[in-house]
């Protein structure tokens, strides 16, 4: 694998923003240093490279967005029910930035700010210090390192983290993908597969009610390669309620688990297997996109991007029952997820 490093641009507060291009095998992955953010993967198919992550062409493109493209999420992943969560028998209140619940970290995730980047044992490594109090509600200081690699079609991302406290942590990526490449318009004629029976159920503000349920005879039945749109126009109510597919599949009821296929998407001549270490998966069908301008001027609108974001189940921090996401001061937390592409 080959890193290279150029400059990206600014924020608009005058912090510099790098781009690293990983390389290996004819692939290359774009990440950026704002919200150590996945910009592009471009992958050799049919005789042509394509790039399959959505993305921007500057960094003002990143600071205004309010999808998240790419961005590494944190401290917590997914929704926080009414923006509170309840640990060593004490009340912690976070931001409300998702009508009354707390999504993706608050206001200012570790997706709005620049990490800082190394170059170490083959892999691009991204730090992030989120002292206490940077982002209301969350306690101590939290040291996040994040490891990029790239080897025969195989992005890796490993996720460290320590505190200086106990904390809640569920750390993840938010890459649109679009195999068909970043500029092709819908994902509704893709295939997915989920290797999971079980999804977890969710209310009208889309956080879990705390009940599993079972995938059999639902849109959520995806054990086998099956087009996502028939689901999308389903009667389901629980497809009705997330608009779409925005909802945890159950990979384990272990807050840990060994590295294992969790989820594939085919599209156009492309495969890309979701490998894991996480409980959950959510996968996140674009339904709230918005219209925007993209890399190369790319029209980005519902649904041109699909999210596979490995995770602790939602709001788990407020389930007893649901796998805990807690950091204990002194312990490390480690988790890896493998994005592997092939040709088909």
């Amino acid at each position: 694998m080959v890193i290279e490093k150029c400059l990206f641009g600014q924020t608009s507060n005058g912090k510099t923003v790098d781009q690293y291009t990983l390389r290996d095998s004819g692939m290359s992955v774009d990440i950026i240093t704002y919200g150590a953010a996945i910009r592009g993967i471009t992958i050799p198919v049919g005789g042509g490279l394509r790039d399959v992550a959505l993305g921007f062409d500057d960094v003002a493109g990143y600071e205004k967005n309010v999808a998240y493209h790419g961005a590494v999420i944190g401290r917590i992943a997914n929704r926080v029910a009414n923006a509170r969560y309840e640990m060593n028998g004490k009340m912690y209140d976070l931001e409300a930035n998702d009508k009354t619940n707390c999504l993706h970290g608050g206001f200012i995730g570790f997706d709005k700010q620049v990490w800082t980047a190394r170059e170490e044992h083959g892999a691009l490594t991204m730090v992030l210090l989120d002292k206490e109090g940077t982002a209301s509600g969350f306690p101590g200081d939290l040291e996040a390192v994040v490891r990029y690699t790239l080897r025969n079609g195989k992005l890796g991302i490993e996720y460290n983290a320590k505190c200086t406290e106990d904390t809640p942590i569920n750390l993840t990526n938010h890459c649109y993908f679009n195999l068909s490449g970043h500029d092709a318009g819908n994902i509704e004629n893709h295939k997915i597969q989920i290797f999971s029976h079980k999804i977890t159920a969710i209310d009208e503000t889309l956080i879990p009610t705390g009940n599993l349920m079972d995938v059999t005879d639902t849109p959520f039945d995806l054990r086998e390669l099956t087009f996502i749109a028939p689901g999308l126009s389903s009667s389901c109510p629980q497809i009705a309620l997330g608009g779409g597919y925005d909802h945890n599949w159950v990979l384990s009821a272990e807050p840990r688990r060994e590295l294992a296929p969790a989820a594939v998407v085919e599209c156009d001549g492309l495969s890309m297997t979701c490998m894991t270490t996480k409980p959950g998966i959510q996968f996140y069908s674009g339904n709230m996109m918005q219209d925007e301008t993209g890399k190369s001027g790319a029209k980005y609108s519902k649904r041109t991007g699909l999210c596979l974001e490995t995770q602790y189940w939602p709001n788990s921090v407020n389930i007893p029952q649901f796998p805990a996401p807690i950091l204990r001061k002194g312990d490390i937390y480690n988790h890896t997820t493998v994005y592997k592409f092939t040709e088909v």
